[in-house]
């Protein structure tokens, strides 16, 4: 078929590369619509099979973007995806579509939402639950500034499990500007909803029948002279205490809201009727879309949770192409479960990662003692103080990244009494394709600020379970072991019973340090300069902070030494040991570290085998 559409103005059969989007997206009939949304399927498979990244939460909501693209006006209308990590179809409908397979590659696009990208993209996005705030702020500067236009907020029942959205509900619902919140429920996030608001999400409904009746009379009272307004007035209290009864009111209401739904959200026609309806309130609306995670490639919709944020796959298959089970996370899972079996008071937190943290060895061996308590870390952390306040100890299993929400919380909840609790921080360090938002820089500069803090990296699995044993009954106070994602590359095997530090003495005037898994590369950086003839000894420390008194002795010794750190420049190890001693040079992270493999980034810092060695060459 090869004809024109009356009012469509774009021919059949489409072809996405050839599209001007979003622009487009106005013209199509809904037959052309669900077209588009195939192609767009096909595309995010192929994609995300050769480059990694979210592929679940995009598929289950490829319908709902292209409706909101074609009922908003964008970049006009703000649109605001929370996290970010399914706004995959978004990028393809605003002009990123001919730079889609560069998608979390060096130099391409980001698998989050960034203004520099696009100005589709109103604001940086890449972790959870913010999106409410963010756009009830845009509404707000809008209504101030005399715009018509819209916020619009895409938040999954996830990120409702985190305490910030409803920070942002409470301030927002009671507000006149023209605030947007699709909440897309699928009962999932990274692992399965859990807690009570995920049970009361998935069993949310509204009425359809209802609402059309009580707009059918509304309308009709308005036409009534003299008497219509009145009784509508009158009728209004008996309304609302009939909804309560018949239908009950639903939280958001609750919250000053205007609530629409449900709505089924792989129908175009039907999203684009809700979401009508919703832009004529003219103030806070929430509606409730239902989607399926994964829609559209059956391993997805079986395993949502596997597909969730993968590496590249098999589509005919979709077998990854990488061992997940040979990894640091899996390898603390898998000891944790062993230790907790020999103590009764181990108890397992995570906060909605329970499969990336490596917890489902824990949450299937031991259901009694295991808790995902939702997208609420700051929770997490206080809730182990609890635990730990009654003789337990709690261990919490986080994301380098996410463990920066906590911040307060370890200080007053745990520094403060010196309670024990055991913080296993995962994907520490570079963590590669995610970029910015995801690297694990930070942890740290953050924990060593903090009193009553005591931090383990291990750079190999037989060190990581030496540190968990140590944090867990060697400490009495808040203890750290951090480890970075993806498996042991370690090539030398030295395992020793030590938690503290490895020295090796070479007689050498020049020391070289580090800690994690630079250690590897730093072997080699010392090997590469002993072939030049330059020597050095090595320390590689294990328990990195408190710094060991043994340590600084140590480093007295040296007319120069070079610390290599995987951390974030201020704050860190080797900065603070610079500070003490003039023959300390730091070699730390001084920037934010963009999209790219961990090599690329390696590279990019100084931090490969051959760079160390011109570096030290080169200073001394």
């Amino acid at each position: 078929m090869n004809t024109k559409n009356n009012k469509a103005g774009i021919e059949e059969p489409i072809d996405l590369k050839n599209l001007d989007l979003p622009a487009d997206l106005k013209k199509m009939t809904y037959r052309q619509c669900d077209i588009l949304c195939r192609q767009i399927r096909e595309e995010l498979i192929k994609t995300v099979s050769n480059n990694g990244g979210h592929l679940s939460s995009n598929l289950g909501t490829v319908e709902l973007t292209v409706a909101i693209h074609r009922i908003f006006d964008s970049p006009e209308d703000k649109i605001i995806f929370d996290v970010g990590h399914q706004a995959y179809t978004h990028k393809i409908l605003t002009g990123r579509y001919k730079k889609f397979s560069t998608l979390r590659k060096k130099g391409g696009l980001s698998g989050f939402c960034k203004p520099c990208e696009s100005v589709h993209d109103p604001v940086i996005t890449g972790h959870s639950s913010t999106a409410v705030s963010s756009a009830f702020g845009i509404a707000s500067a809008m209504k101030i500034q005399g715009s018509k236009n819209y916020a619009v907020a895409v938040v999954g029942d996830g990120a409702f499990t985190g305490g910030i959205s409803y920070e942002g509900l409470n301030n927002a619902g009671k507000s006149d500007v023209n605030l947007i919140i699709i909440l897309n429920i699928n009962e999932m996030s990274i692992s399965k909803n859990v807690g009570g608001m995920a049970k009361y999400l998935s069993t949310l409904r509204y009425n359809d029948h209802y609402i059309s009746a009580k707009d059918a009379v509304r309308s009709t009272l308005d036409k009534i002279p003299v008497v219509g307004k009145p009784v509508k007035g009158t009728l209004k209290n008996t309304k609302d205490a009939l909804r309560n009864i018949v239908l009950r009111r639903t939280i958001f209401e609750d919250l000053g809201f205007e609530y629409v739904g449900p709505v089924d959200g792989h129908n175009i026609k039907e999203l684009e009727s809700g979401l009508r309806a919703a832009k004529s309130k003219r103030r806070p609306v929430v509606v409730a879309v239902y989607t399926v995670k994964g829609k559209g490639y059956a391993p997805a919709e079986k395993n949502p949770g596997g597909y969730h944020g993968i590496s590249a796959f098999e589509i005919e298959t979709g077998n990854p192409d990488v061992i997940v089970e040979d990894s640091f996370s899996n390898i603390f899972g898998k000891e944790l479960v062993a230790l907790a079996k020999q103590d009764k008071r181990i108890y397992a937190v995570t906060a909605a990662m329970k499969y990336g943290t490596g917890l489902q060895y824990f949450s299937k061996e031991l259901p009694d003692r295991f808790y995902d308590v939702g997208i609420a870390e700051e929770h997490a952390v206080t809730f182990c103080g609890g635990l730990a306040s009654m003789g337990m100890t709690p261990v919490f299993a986080v994301y380098s990244t996410f463990l920066q929400r906590c911040y307060d919380q370890i200080i007053h909840d745990l520094s403060i009494g010196e309670i024990h609790t055991v913080i296993c921080v995962d994907r520490a360090g570079i963590v590669g394709d995610d970029g910015e938002t995801h690297n694990g820089i930070f942890d740290v500069p953050m924990l060593t600020s903090v009193p009553n803090v005591s931090i383990y990296s291990p750079s190999s699995y037989g060190e990581l379970k030496l540190c968990l044993n140590a944090a867990l009954y060697k400490e009495n106070r808040i203890a750290v072991v951090r480890y970075p994602k993806g498996n042991d590359t370690t090539e030398v095997s030295e395992l020793r019973k030590t938690t503290s530090y490895i020295y090796k003495n070479n007689n050498s005037k020049i020391l070289l340090i580090t800690y994690g898994r630079l250690y590897s590369n730093l072997l080699k950086a010392a090997d590469i300069l002993a072939d030049s003839g330059v020597q050095c000894d090595i320390l590689k420390l294990i328990n990195i902070f408190p710094i060991n008194a043994r340590v600084k002795k140590i480093i007295k010794n040296y007319d120069k030494v070079f610390f290599f750190e995987e951390s974030y420049y201020n704050g860190s190890v080797s900065q603070k040991l610079a500070a003490e001693f003039d023959n300390v040079i730091p070699l730390a992270i001084n920037k934010y570290v963009k999209q790219e493999t961990v090599e690329q980034a390696f590279a990019e810092l100084g931090f490969t085998a051959g760079q160390m060695a011109e570096t030290v060459a080169g200073m001394i």
